[in-house]
């Protein structure tokens, strides 16, 4: 399973460079943070009110993403059957509002990186897990119609059990930084 998610993924990333990934941002000038009690978010907006990453909820000009539920789920637990390390798992929503093919896992792994600040000489991006959600094994690949909405979910390896998770979107795979939320690990 774990061999069939990178193969797409890569696949996934090759076509999203050819593409040239998502829209550009009309204005990155400002910058602003806010902070929320429920998962300790730090959000930056670029200025332009269209697009953003704030109350989890990352918006461009084609999708929106609205992130309903997270969790940790220790290895060897339902949804971690296979890991080998415990994953932090979350449940999202992809709206289309164009009519590009557009389905919740390119989706998200265009506009997100997740990232766990524990290394103090290097960026510590989180590598993906297997599918926490058995439900979405269909759904993730579905194409959305305009207008439509569908739910998914995906799963980062943990890297250890104190240290946020930091989300942050941007604007297509090389796009600009919409903003980052930090969430607990409970």
């Amino acid at each position: 399973m774990k061999k069939y998610f990178f193969v797409l993924f890569t696949a996934m990333l090759l076509v999203l460079s050819a593409c040239g990934g998502s829209t550009e941002s009309k204005d990155s000038a400002s910058k602003e943070s806010n902070n929320s009690d429920e998962s300790n978010e730090s959000t930056e907006s670029n200025g332009n009110e269209d697009v953003y990453f704030k109350d989890n909820e990352a918006k461009i000009e084609d999708l929106k993403i609205n992130i309903t539920e997270t969790k940790v789920i220790p290895a060897g637990e339902p949804g971690n059957e296979y890991g080998e390390k415990p994953v932090f798992a979350i449940w999202y929503e992809t709206t289309n509002f164009t009519d590009k093919e557009i389905d919740p896992s390119t989706a998200w792994i265009s506009v997100f990186t997740a990232i766990q600040d524990n290394d103090p000489n290097a960026v510590n991006e989180l590598n993906v897990g297997d599918l926490p959600d058995d439900s979405h094994l269909d759904s993730q690949m579905e194409n959305i119609k305009k207008d439509g909405t569908v739910e998914s979910s995906i799963a980062y390896e943990l890297d250890d059990l104190e240290t946020p998770v930091t989300l942050v979107a941007n604007q297509g795979v090389a796009g600009d930084e919409l903003g980052r939320q930090d969430y607990e690990i409970k």
